[in-house]
């Protein structure tokens, strides 16, 4: 070895040496340290640069076969694993790759057991993170990575308990080594931005959350989330800034905001005094800048803190004016929660206001019960306030009462706005599968068979409610097994057309389609008797109850032949045939389908169609149409009715011809619809082979082959 090559070792061995520390202090706590370690890593690379500069680029190396005991003498400053690589290879090429090997393979292991050993704290690590031990959380992970540098996962976890323990900056860098780890690496972006955010750094969150979405754009609903509570965020930020800015000037609202509170603050005053300071405090706040001061100068945990206020709340107190202050405190709520996201958040974090809310919806003061239901009619109507309710409010409880509120009719109009609002939720049905039955199911079939005395408005709306509750298909199960609920139903829609109750038959026909669309036991025991008052309803004054008749059939007759029988048999082609004619997007989707589940298995209603129709013009006005649905059924309702003797003659001279043909070498989405429209024309042209002369003249004879397998 030359003097060259020593000097090469050892300013390897410093390098070495140089960088072990260098990473030692880019992965210490202290941002100063990394930021330091930093810069020296930049001086570093750009030396070893220079050096680079310097070195020729001409291979001088020179194979010395018989070397000196000077040159043997200088292995004793090369490291004893690099002496025996560099001996080994000089006797055996063989030799020196098991060397390669035996060195790799120790790596390996020595990895290995480093990986175990961070693996080990990191669950240890977990552990405390779950008990709230967030300290020793982040000592465990520290220490994992002291193991492992490169382990993502440790990271991120750290950077999760750094920001329990509002220690933001370091969560960030610990985003940021995870991120080197793996670029794509989900949590550093999520825990990043939520510590930007926690910083006040609204434009660094949103980049940090928006990152997200470059990588999965499919976690899009999570972003958003994420994106509005930035937004919150900044929000209050700003109008904490007017509300400070506004006390330092002492404006009237500022002035009057704080004295009040102050006079409030007072214990065990009357009654009269608290309804009284309430009200005033109420008036006083006009904006939105009124109601943050009101959060900034503690007013929920005076009025909440209060023993008088709160003993009106929970209505256990028989002091005079005990109402009207109870009623003082919900207003007041009203007033500073109004269009507040962040004061309905702040109102609802408080256990014994939860408690107090969900008590007043069933309080016999119907003045009290009103307050409450205002106040939580306010919350449903913003996405951000249903959140709030569903996360914090005893949901069934409250839902139970609201019901209640409905049955007897006090304040039913708000208590179904809150309903109606909440059902739109997924984690509101997912939470009302368990009380479904005794909360939902049973009051509306009570509803329902007392239809002549209820109020039809009301009952409307409890359907409908009940209905966007039934999209979950664990409560559309439930509902639509209970055989009460059918004969209730039953017995209400013969009853409607007898009292011209149309506001309830719309709804209630939509909610059995949603029903009936899953077969079931029940359905089918009850399909004969409903088809039959659907048929009634074809002939009805009101389009949309005849559309969603319609509809209701077109669910029911498939799964019951026995109803598809009776129908038929009592004139349903013609009363469907008369709804085709007059069009309409939904009503012909459903009037075709039942049309031609009554063709394929009732030879009566291919007669009749024919019948009413020689040249079965309403059909091929259908296929005609660009709504796919609606001309697949129309090409196979066709198909059933040329089984009819005379049908395919009777179609000579139409467009019949070219209209299959162009859906039959078409580029329908559906493969359903070429399938309808080959087999129906092969059927045409082999029962009436007159029809092959216009088949060859538009040159689709070849088509008709191509399609050949659609038609096996």
């Amino acid at each position: 070895m030359t003097l060259q090559d020593n000097d090469d070792i050892e300013r390897f061995l410093r390098n070495v040496d140089q960088i072990d520390e260098l990473v030692k202090e880019l992965n210490s706590n202290d941002i100063s340290c990394q930021e330091r370690a930093l810069a020296k890593a930049d001086q570093f690379i750009s030396s070893l640069e220079q050096v680079d500069q310097c070195k020729t680029t001409i291979n001088k190396t020179v194979i010395n076969k018989h070397p000196s005991s000077e040159n043997v003498s200088l292995l004793h400053c090369v490291p004893p694993s690099f002496q025996n690589i560099q001996y080994e290879s000089s006797q055996n090429p063989e030799n020196f790759l098991r060397t390669l090997e035996k060195d790799a393979e120790e790596r390996r292991h020595r990895r290995k057991m480093k990986e175990e050993k961070a693996n080990a704290l990191r669950e240890q690590g977990n552990e405390a993170f779950t008990q709230g031990d967030y300290e020793t959380a982040v000592k465990f992970y520290t220490e994992g990575l002291e193991q492992l540098r490169d382990m993502q996962a440790l990271y991120t976890n750290r950077a999760q308990a750094f920001i329990k323990l509002k220690r933001y900056k370091e969560a960030i860098s610990d985003c940021e080594w995870a991120l080197r780890c793996n670029k794509k690496c989900i949590k550093a972006y999520i825990h990043m931005g939520k510590s930007h955010l926690a910083l006040k750094d609204f434009p660094q969150s949103r980049i940090s959350y928006r990152k997200i979405l470059e990588i999965e754009p499919q976690r899009e609903t999570m972003v958003k989330a994420y994106l509005r509570q930035v937004d919150l965020e900044e929000k209050v930020a700003l109008q904490e800034k007017a509300a400070w800015e506004e006390l330092q000037a002492g404006t009237g609202q500022a002035t009057a905001v704080l004295e009040l509170l102050k006079k409030l603050d007072r214990p065990n005053e009357i009654n009269l005094y608290y309804c009284g300071g309430l009200e005033l405090l109420s008036l006083a706040i006009k904006d939105c800048t009124g109601q943050t001061l009101f959060r900034l100068n503690n007013g929920f945990s005076i009025i909440n803190g209060n023993n008088i206020v709160r003993s009106c709340l929970s209505q256990n107190s028989k002091d005079p004016y005990a109402v009207e202050l109870c009623m003082s405190v919900v207003k007041l709520w009203r007033t500073v929660c109004s269009g507040n996201e962040q004061n309905q958040h702040l109102l609802m974090e408080c256990p014994v206001t939860r408690q107090h809310m969900v008590q007043m919806l069933a309080s016999p003061k119907c003045e009290i019960q009103r307050e409450s239901l205002e106040l939580l009619s306010l919350y449903s109507q913003t996405q951000r306030g249903r959140d709030v309710l569903i996360d914090n409010l005893n949901l069934c409880q409250t839902a139970e009462n609201l019901m209640s509120c409905v049955c007897r009719d006090t304040s039913s109009a708000l208590a179904l706005t809150v309903l109606e609002n909440l059902a739109a939720e997924n984690k509101f049905k997912i939470q009302s599968r368990e009380i479904f039955t005794a909360v939902f199911a049973l009051p509306l079939e009570h509803l329902l068979s007392n239809i002549m005395t209820a109020d039809y408005k009301i009952l409307a709306s409890v359907i409908s409610v009940i209905g966007c509750m039934a999209l979950d298909d664990v409560i559309n199960k439930n509902l639509a097994g209970r055989k009460e609920f059918w004969r209730c139903s039953l017995q209400a829609m013969e009853r409607c057309v007898a009292c011209e109750c149309r506001s309830v038959l719309y709804p209630l026909l939509g909610l059995m389609i949603n029903l009936a669309s899953n077969p079931s036991q029940v359905v089918q025991e009850h399909a004969v008797l409903a088809s039959s008052r659907c048929l009634d309803l074809l002939s009805d004054s009101s389009g949309g109850v005849i559309t969603r008749a319609a509809g209701l059939l077109s669910v029911l007759l498939p799964m019951s032949s026995d109803a598809t029988q009776e129908v038929v048999r009592n004139g349903i082609v013609r009363k469907l045939l008369k709804i085709l004619k007059v069009g309409g997007e939904m009503s012909s989707r459903y009037s075709i389908k039942a049309l031609t589940v009554c063709t394929a298995s009732i030879p009566q209603a291919c007669e009749e169609l024919v019948k009413l129709e020689k040249r079965l013009h309403t059909l091929r006005k259908l296929l005609g149409g660009i709504d796919e649905l609606v001309v697949g059924n129309a090409a196979l309702c066709m198909g059933h009715c040329l089984e009819v003797d005379g049908a395919a003659s009777g179609l000579l001279g139409t467009d019949c011809v070219p209209l299959l043909l162009r859906h039959t070498a078409g580029d329908a989405k559906r493969a359903v619809v070429r399938q309808n429209a080959a087999i129906t024309l092969g059927k045409l042209c082999k029962i009436e082979p007159r029809h092959m002369e216009k088949l060859r003249e538009l040159h689709g004879l070849e088509i008709l082959h191509s399609c050949a397998r659609l038609i096996t």
